[in-house]
This record gives structure tokens, C-alpha cells and sequence, in this order.
């Protein structure tokens, strides 16, 4: 019975955690508004309204569904793309090696540069605010691939070799499954670069998109629009990032001997 009592009272914890975490920010936000103004940083309650009213816009689906569009298409590429080359780079070592540190020095760069070429390459639309999207995402879902297969135990190397399976069989039925918890971490950080990829993307040359509506509401010196579509983006993203957070602790509890 106390087994049972522990488990629920520790649940019970976390979740009041929670609350007073969430309560606390609130009462932040609402005090810096208090202190800042409305019209400079509107309230909780008004930028749910905002919400609410930005949401109920006829146009409104048509801009939520492209980003969605671009975002998702962005995301998949770079996690596909971005495991297979992690897996490779992580198995040829010396390949691994050299690539590592260009891996790196490519993600301290900051992206908004690169941002002339992708237009050059791939001009205005969907294609550029996809190409933008990867190229934020990719890069750490590679590097917490390749340093997952450099970790692995050595047993599993060998099975392959004792198998004698393809190196398409190899990955798929043992690097990938003993890889899985470190690539989940890197789906993590890839997740929320790509979303931030994408979103710049259509800031800076896009007619279409929630990141267009963010410009649009910039350029007009709309905080409300703001502070509505920001809200949005922080809980979808902290949805997420909280589910791929659980199925991580879930993977290495079940990975522990």
C-alpha cells in the first residue's frame, strides 16, 4: 500500500508544481503589464481575447495551414536527413571526426545570413521557408545521432558483424533502437529550431503564414496581435516539447539495467 501512497503523492507534487510555476508566471506577466502599460504589454486575460478573436479571422486557417505545411514538411526532413547522416558519420568515425567540428562551427552561425542564399536557391514560397526550417533543425538531431552511435556498447557493433546484416539492416534493427533516447534529446532542440526556422522564414519573405501575421503586427505597432500569436507559439512548442520530454524519461528508464 505505501508503494501505491508514494507514487500518487509524488504525482500530486509534481502537478501542484506545476500550477504554482504557471500562477507565478501569470502573476509576473500581469505585474510587468501593470508596470509597462497595456499599450505596451497587454495583459493575460487581453491577449487571450486577442487570441481568441485572431482565431475566429476567416483568414486566419489559411495562414495557420501553411505554416503548418512548411513547418511539418521541415521537421520531417531534417529528422530523416538528420538521422541517417548522424548514423552514418557516427559508425565511420573518421568521417565523424572531421565533420564534427564543421558541424559546429555551421551551427554557430547564425542562420539569418544564410537566408539571401536560400532565396537564391530556392526562391520565394513554400520551398524557401522549408529549405530555412531544416537548416535550423538539422544540425543538432546530427549531432546527438552521431555522439549516440560513438556511446554505443561495443556487443552491438558486433552482433552486426555476426549477423552479417546490410548496413540499411544494421540501422534499422540495432543503431536506431539503441540510439532511440539520445535521438529523442535531439528531436528536442530540433523541434523547436526548426519551428523557429520556419516562423523566420515567413517574417522575412512571405506573404502567407503565422509568421507573416507577426510581421504584419510589428509593422503596425500591434502588441496585442503580438503578444496573442506569441502565446499561441509558446504553448503549441511547450506542448511538444513536454510530450518529446516524457517519452525521453520513458525511453531511459526503460534503457536502465
Amino acid at each position: 500500500m505505501n508503494s501505491d501512497i508514494k507514487p500518487r503523492g509524488a504525482a500530486r507534487d509534481r502537478w501542484l508544481d506545476v500550477l504554482l510555476l504557471i500562477a507565478g508566471m501569470l502573476l509576473l506577466w500581469q505585474g510587468a503589464s501593470w508596470g509597462l502599460g497595456i499599450e505596451v504589454l497587454p495583459g493575460p486575460v487581453r491577449t487571450l481575447t486577442q487570441l481568441q478573436r485572431e482565431i475566429a479571422d476567416p483568414d486566419f486557417s489559411k495562414h495557420l495551414i501553411e505554416t503548418s505545411k512548411a513547418f511539418f514538411t521541415a521537421l520531417l526532413i531534417a529528422v530523416m536527413a538528420g538521422t541517417s547522416l548522424g548514423l552514418i558519420l557516427g559508425v565511420r568515425r573518421l568521417a565523424g571526426d572531421v565533420m564534427e567540428p564543421i558541424l559546429i562551427a555551421l551551427y554557430s552561425i547564425p542562420k539569418i545570413s544564410l537566408y539571401p542564399i536560400i532565396l537564391l536557391m530556392f526562391g520565394l514560397g513554400l520551398s524557401a521557408k522549408i529549405a530555412f526550417g531544416v537548416i535550423h533543425g538539422i544540425i543538432p538531431i546530427v549531432i546527438f545521432t552521431m555522439t549516440a552511435v560513438r556511446n554505443i556498447r561495443p556487443v552491438y557493433l558486433r552482433s552486426i558483424r555476426t549477423h552479417r546484416l546490410t548496413p540499411w539492416q544494421g540501422a534499422l534493427h540495432v543503431l536506431i533502437p539503441a540510439t532511440v533516447p539520445e535521438i529523442v534529446a535531439g528531436l528536442r532542440i530540433g523541434f523547436s529550431l526548426t519551428l523557429l526556422g520556419t516562423l523566420l522564414g515567413e517574417m522575412f519573405a512571405s506573404q502567407r503564414g503565422i509568421g507573416h501575421l507577426l510581421m504584419l503586427a510589428i509593422d503596425r505597432n500591434n502588441p496585442p496581435t503580438i503578444m496573442a500569436l506569441a502565446m499561441m507559439l509558446f504553448l503549441f512548442a511547450t506542448a511538444v516539447s513536454v510530450g518529446l520530454l516524457q517519452w525521453d524519461r520513458h525511453l531511459r528508464r526503460g534503457t536502465q539495467p
